[in-house]
């Protein structure tokens, strides 16, 4: 069986966040057992996995992402919607747009200090759209 669920994330600031809440509370039931694809519809924003327990973490990601992608790189074209668009997409691809799980005992098969992140890269983001994808 498969399943499909979106999820509306609301606007967040730039930086990370750890959005398993959300995830689990539109899941709701979660089958027994199988897997779950999270795919964000955008492209200057991003999904990851990592540490959630010390909120450091978050900060230090955004630190570095800036640091190795700056903004106003004066040889980059695409600056139509402003200095932070495409260093949004170049973090964006580094990253990827999807993340899978396994689902055990009708949990995510996440670590003790693991969390999901949407890595949001925009000054000035929109809402963002996932697709829940269960396969059970």
């Amino acid at each position: 069986m498969i399943q499909h669920l979106g999820l509306q994330l609301p606007a967040y600031e730039r930086g990370y966040h750890v959005i398993t809440p959300q995830i689990l509370q539109r899941l709701g039931d979660i089958p027994q057992n199988g897997l779950l694809h999270v795919y964000i519809q955008h492209t200057s924003a991003a999904l990851c996995i990592n540490e959630s327990a010390d909120p450091d973490v978050l900060t230090d990601f955004e630190s570095f992402f800036n640091y190795i992608v700056p903004e106003n790189m004066q040889f980059l074209t695409h600056t139509i919607e402003g200095p932070d668009d495409m260093p949004a997409h170049i973090k964006a691809a580094m990253l990827g747009s999807s993340i899978s799980l396994p689902i055990i005992d009708h949990q995510l098969a996440l670590g003790t200090w693991q969390g999901i992140y949407l890595c949001e890269f925009r000054n000035h983001a929109r809402p963002r759209s996932l697709i829940l994808t269960i396969y059970a």
